[in-house]
């Protein structure tokens, strides 16, 4: 059977557009994918339609719209998980309009369709206090207890994605000054961004406990799991659901949820950023927003410390005590290196 041309263009936007021209993770390539799956079960089982015989002509705006509802009312799919797979289709007939010009009408009135306004969920993050306690809890004097160590002071520290910190590689930390670490986030763009002193010292015992201050270690992973692995996204969410069951029980009087995840680490980090008056832009460069809008409208409009100063107009600097946590504050290279941005 000779491929239809919604074949031939699938096959291009998701093995050579996607990964080689627009440069996205394969975690992006993975979650189009799965759009299209549920797009093409749809097409067999809800309009009869096999794989083989779908064509281009088969789309249009009224048809995504149908299935979009299709994912809502029988996949029970949130607005959330809705705008994801309309992103699929979006990023498609964008790629579309360029290769098949014939098509851009039928390609711009499907990116007419607009994303569904959905509830934002508060943001869940950490005192200063509660922190501090959490990244007490490994015991450093074994060799596991120092790689968690190391992986919970880099995720505060850094305010690093999830799969940021999972494709880290022993070559992206130096550890000589200027310390730094190397990030690739979406979009496979790097960031640079300092280490504080206390987590330099975390790594350089690591890396010397485990093996991996050799030059033939440069490529391997930085954390690994117990097969030798890269950690993985489960694994590295039941490494933090794990040491905040523990500072849970050591102060039950602070409020340290055992659900966290590594993104309540990455908010946590940016809201005592923006408590501490440090500008969005500087929080964006560190957290690689790509607009400064997402920042500001994410962390500033959720710090209930910022909305109280501007109310108050005082000019008292509030710093929580803490023996460590708040060493960051006195750290003029790192406040430093954020102004200089």
């Amino acid at each position: 059977m000779k491929p239809t041309d919604f074949a031939r263009h699938l096959t291009d936007f998701l093995s050579r557009y996607l990964p080689l021209e627009r440069n996205v993770s394969a975690h992006t390539v993975r979650s189009y994918r799965d759009a299209f799956i549920l797009l093409l079960r749809y097409l067999r089982d809800e309009k009869a339609l096999p794989p083989e015989r779908v064509t281009l002509d088969t789309f249009d705006a009224s048809m995504i719209l149908e299935w979009l509802e299709y994912l809502k009312s029988t996949r029970v799919c949130v607005q959330r998980t809705s705008n994801q797979r309309l992103a699929a289709m979006h990023s498609f007939f964008r790629y579309l309009q360029v290769e098949e010009p014939t098509r851009i009408l039928q390609a711009q009135r499907i990116l007419a369709i607009k994303p569904g306004r959905h509830e934002r969920k508060p943001i869940v993050f950490l005192g200063e206090q509660e922190i501090g306690v959490l990244l007490a809890q490994p015991d450093t004097s074994t060799k596991r207890g120092s790689r968690d160590a190391v992986l919970l002071s880099l995720l505060y520290d850094t305010g690093a994605r999830s799969q940021e910190i999972r494709d880290l590689r022993v070559r992206d930390i130096r550890c000589e000054a200027p310390s730094h670490i190397k990030l690739t986030g979406k979009g496979r763009k790097t960031r640079y961004l300092p280490l504080m002193e206390a987590t330099v010292v975390l790594l350089r015992a690591y890396l010397s406990a485990h093996g991996l201050d050799q030059p033939e270690q440069a490529n391997q992973p930085l954390f690994q799991g117990r097969m030798g692995y890269p950690l993985s996204r489960s694994g590295l969410r039941y490494l933090l659901q794990k040491y905040a069951r523990a500072a849970k029980q050591n102060r039950p009087s602070l409020m340290i949820s055992d659900r966290i995840g590594p993104h309540c680490m990455r908010h946590t980090k940016a809201m005592h950023l923006m408590e501490a008056g440090v500008h969005p832009i500087h929080i964006r460069d560190l957290l690689g927003h790509e607009d400064v809008k997402t920042t500001t409208e994410i962390y500033a409009r959720a710090s209930i410390e910022a909305k109280r100063r501007v109310l108050e107009r005082a000019g008292s600097n509030i710093q929580p005590p803490h023996e460590t946590l708040g060493a960051w504050r006195q750290d003029k290279d790192l406040l430093a290196w954020l102004r200089a941005l």
